[in-house]
């Protein structure tokens, strides 16, 4: 087969003013890694053309484990990060948002932006090379390629709707992408000439939402809900999950109207100031509920291979042991993107999580006291209205001396707290063997160790030390969170339906309500359901839709862009960032639950203030690309 003609990739963009035909394309079915696809042949029929479509696929960044470290966690009050100063959320805590950008600390600048962009395979050193900012102009260009020579494809109406869909699902996920951090862009939905005066306008944000709607709704409606049942995807049968399909479309869709509607980008006039309202817009979380509401009632109808999976699997979501490196997420992971298994990533993302006094390295993020507080009781209730452990309340069964006892059982499942057993077989340190997290306990190392009194649980199994080894290639330890699942939907459209509608009871035509909706969560949990005190009024509600999204979906990247939303970015208490004191009443007893253990002197002391202000609720642009032209113009204050 021909091949296509080599290129450079021009970055950033002016990407988007490369010369047509200069895309490379990676495999499909059954071409060797080395087949490419000729420029007079890449749209040719459906075998070839998806081919071409392929590469968009390495155009998904691999953020949990992109580089040798990673920091994806830049929530205001979700984790802090010790030991080195280099990672994106050192760079947020000093408000230095330039950092994402590799100009400034090259591969330091983590997922979002590499100095050396390639969509190689992910299986060549170079094709760990990814990033947001470089993948997401390159796609488009792709894109758009592709979208404006879809007549030239001869085939079926199923081959033809499948590449269309996928197309048209990049370039609105690929907008969408971009404007959640940067605000409104210019939207590109054709092949810029490269002869032609670059003089794109930034549309507002409303706009740029709409725009990507128009392309997710009919990708939604051309692509099937699954490509085993396809004529065309027989030929990878058993291979499909990552395919782009109608319900990874669907959630795309809802999730970009509720950001549309949320309080920072519900002004219809410009996209980079905040607006000085914090309502959400009613219209576009109502569209957000319906398309959320036409996904569940699929998923829920037993028409997907969607289903949300056993509290008992819960960790499947986001790794795997033992399972011949099976990519996480089950039945659960809506929207993924390609992964290379293998255990280099893998030993290092999970070492990151480890105590130095029980592992190989110093451990790097570590939750925020005031963050695992929001983890609540078992019966449903938080803490306390301040989510404090300092201060007891009665009402929700709070004991500040048992402080670790009746939790939301996420908190077992995704927190280290003292006393838990670490280290599960043989080791020459038995003092270490339980987690010392009181205060001035060996755990507590500032600089190597925990200066919050929490460990993190929820991405590796408790065997990752040093003396269990549950990093070792044996175990096949495969980490991957996904960038979508079921659980993030249901609260999605919570709180699209609550805010659309104007109360916690209200829902989509013939589907759940918002109470309901959460309820689904804290059911699979086993927690207590919303208690009726938050069901009263919305704003009551609200404040606990958020706690309960706080939880379920803590530290899976999710909390910057929530806050943001939001406009709490730069509110007290989410600038704080707090460790917890306490010490043992007695010595620890190995031979009990350590939830039963008691401590006394329990305090939380602030170890970190973030002073933030307006403009830090968009990141700045890169420099280099505001100066092209007059009218594309930097984010206020940078």
């Amino acid at each position: 087969m021909k091949k296509l003609r080599n290129i450079k990739i021009i970055i950033g963009l002016s990407t988007l003013f490369a010369v047509p035909g200069m895309l490379s394309c990676t495999d499909y079915l059954d071409k060797s890694a080395e087949s490419t696809v000729s420029e007079e042949d890449a749209f040719e029929d459906f075998t070839s053309f998806q081919g071409f479509t392929e590469e968009l696929y390495n155009c998904i960044v691999p953020f949990t484990n992109n580089y040798w470290t990673n920091s994806w966690n830049w929530g205001e009050d979700e984790i802090t990060s010790t030991s080195v100063t280099y990672h994106f959320v050192n760079k947020i805590d000093e408000g230095n948002f330039w950092g994402w950008q590799s100009d400034y600390d090259g591969w330091h600048s983590g997922w979002m932006d590499q100095p050396d962009f390639t969509t190689a395979n992910g299986r060549t050193a170079g094709g760990k090379n990814k990033d947001l900012w470089n993948a997401a102009w390159y796609g488009l260009r792709k894109v758009n390629i592709g979208l404006e020579n879809i007549d030239q494809m001869t085939g079926t109406d199923e081959e033809i709707d499948l590449i269309k869909g996928q197309l048209l699902f990049f370039r609105g996920w690929f907008h969408f992408r971009l404007i959640q951090f940067f605000g409104g862009l210019p939207y590109i939905n054709y092949v810029l000439p490269s002869d032609e005066e670059l003089n794109l306008p930034r549309l507002s944000y409303r706009r740029c939402a709409d725009l990507v709607a128009a392309d997710l709704r009919e990708a939604a409606d051309l692509l099937p809900i699954d490509w085993d049942n396809t004529t065309a995807g027989k030929a990878t049968l058993g291979d499909n999950d990552l395919r782009i399909n109608k319900i990874m479309a669907l959630g795309y869709l809802g999730k970009n109207y509720l950001w549309a509607a949320s309080p920072l980008m519900n002004d219809a006039d410009t996209s980079t100031v905040a607006p000085d309202g914090d309502d959400y817009n009613a219209e576009y979380c109502q569209k957000a509920a319906e398309a959320f509401a036409e996904l569940l009632e699929l998923v829920e109808g037993g028409q997907t291979q969607y289903a949300l999976m056993d509290f008992s699997e819960r960790s499947d979501n986001f790794y795997t042991t033992g399972q011949n490196w099976a990519l996480p997420g089950g039945t659960e992971a809506l929207f993924r993107g390609p992964y290379y298994f293998g255990n280099y990533t893998n030993w290092n993302t999970s070492k990151q999580y480890t105590p130095i006094i029980v592992g190989e390295s110093s451990a790097l993020f570590l939750p925020t006291a005031n963050y695992v507080d929001y983890y609540g009781m078992a019966n449903g209730l938080p803490i306390n209205d301040d989510y404090d452990i300092t201060e007891a309340d009665a009402e929700s069964g709070f004991d500040p001396n048992y402080p670790w006892k009746d939790r939301d059982p996420r908190f077992y499942t995704d927190i280290v707290y003292d006393g838990v057993k670490v280290v599960q077989g043989s080791t020459t340190d038995e003092a270490n063997r339980y987690a010392n997290l009181y205060t001035d306990g060996s755990y507590r190392s500032v600089s190597e160790g925990s200066r919050t009194g929490y460990y993190l649980r929820k991405f590796i199994p408790i065997e990752c030390n040093k003396y269990d080894k549950g990093w070792d290639w044996g175990y096949s330890l495969n980490i991957y969170i996904p960038y979508m699942r079921l659980g993030d939907i249901y609260l999605m459209y919570a709180e699209a339906a609550a805010e659309g509608y104007g109360s916690p009871n209200g829902g989509a035509s013939g589907f759940k309500t918002a109470v309901e909706a959460v309820n689904v969560i804290r059911n699979r949990a086993g927690v207590g359901e919303v208690a009726s005190k938050f069901t009263g009024s919305l704003d009551a509600f609200m404040t606990e839709l958020r706690r309960e999204r706080a939880v379920e979906l803590s530290f899976e990247g999710h909390r910057f862009n929530d806050l943001r939303r939001w406009k709490l970015l730069t509110e007290s208490p989410y600038t704080l960032k707090k460790s917890v004191e306490f010490n043992r009443a007695s010595e620890l007893d190995p031979d009990i639950d350590p939830s039963e253990n008691k401590v006394v002197n329990l305090s939380e002391e602030v170890l970190k203030t973030r002073s933030f202000d307006s403009k830090h609720y968009w990141l700045p642009l890169k420099t280099d690309d505001v100066s092209l032209y007059e009218g594309y113009g930097q984010n206020p204050g940078w």
